[in-house]
């Protein structure tokens, strides 16, 4: 008699002890599609045959549907599991394994069968190793440029806090898009974001524009946590004084009962309204809506503020 195969761990064990923050009900416009056409199968299985992850299932991304039905996928390197534990977040939080040194390559071949021209590398918080992990996001850079040259590379990375030099590291692979989210404003950090700092995370977004003006500097934005408008418009302000770019705006979508709770669902005309004062600031690029995420559209919205940039050059 064999025993039983044991269940799971709970995927969010540092939660379990906290109380249910019930959120207020989604309203009409909140409408997701589910992964369930034929591209998004075939993603899926390459994702699965690849023992690759994928940050648009484990932070449960309600446009993963939409996504992968256009044969888009974002990835997640450095496992499945993260070494934080942030209250809006549905990535797993533990010990991680060790660095799979197979990785890049698995993930280059991905990125080649799936002929993706933009491709999203993201990862989970490493706080466990002695540069965070940034030489794994420079080999996998190296990697996807070895096999798909044409593919342009964003990598969405941690804070690398404490990690010195991890920044330059990952700078010197030459990624076509740096970006690091913000998240939320600062007086939010301590509840939402407690594993960062919040000035930290400017001066990493500031240095990687100096380390090299050519790249691309990208962050993006939760909304319906209790900000304030006044609050949201300093956060922009510092955001352009560190140099950035491109901004995203999206609305917080509660993971499980134990996860922060969406204090409000922001309506799509004040999204519309976010994306102009951001403008008028001077981002390149904004996309704001309530389901804008980091990653949805990073392909058109790049090539498009790629546009955007050769025009400003040709005009001067």
């Amino acid at each position: 008699m064999t025993d039983p195969i044991a269940p799971p761990p709970p995927r969010h064990p540092e939660k379990a002890r906290r109380p249910d923050n019930p959120s207020p009900r989604k309203p009409a416009w909140i409408r997701v599609r589910a992964p369930l056409s034929p591209a998004a199968a075939e993603v899926r299985s390459l994702v699965r045959d690849g023992g690759l992850h994928t940050v648009c299932e484990e932070a449960a991304c309600p446009n993963m549907g939409e996504c992968w039905a256009r044969r888009h996928a974002s990835f997640m390197i450095l496992g499945d599991t993260c070494t934080r534990a942030c209250a809006f977040c549905n990535v797993r939080t533990g010990k991680p394994g060790p660095v799979d040194d197979g990785e890049p390559d698995r993930l280059a071949e991905s990125v080649a069968s799936l002929g993706l021209r933009h491709v999203v590398i993201t990862s989970v918080d490493r706080d466990d190793l002695p540069d965070g992990g940034a030489a794994h996001f420079a080999r996998c850079i190296a990697a996807v440029r070895a096999v798909a040259p044409s593919c342009s590379i964003e990598v969405l990375t941690p804070d690398f806090r404490d990690k010195q030099g991890a920044l330059e590291v990952v700078m010197a692979a030459k990624p076509d898009v740096f970006n690091h989210n913000l998240e939320t404003v600062p007086r939010l950090y301590p509840t939402i974001r407690p594993g960062a700092r919040y000035y930290h995370s400017l001066r990493l977004l500031d240095t990687a524009r100096r380390l090299d003006p050519d790249v691309v500097t990208k962050s993006g934005m939760m909304v319906g946590l209790g900000e304030t408008p006044a609050e949201l418009s300093q956060v922009m302000d510092d955001l352009r004084s560190a140099g950035v770019d491109f901004l995203t705006l999206g609305q917080y979508l509660q993971p499980t009962l134990k996860h922060a709770a969406v204090e409000r669902f922001v309506p799509p005309e004040e999204f519309e309204a976010f994306a102009s004062l951001a403008r008028a600031k001077g981002f390149a690029f904004v996309a704001a809506s309530p389901l804008t995420r980091s990653s949805h559209h990073a392909d058109r919205d790049f090539d498009a503020l790629r546009k955007a940039r050769q025009a400003a050059t040709a005009a001067q």
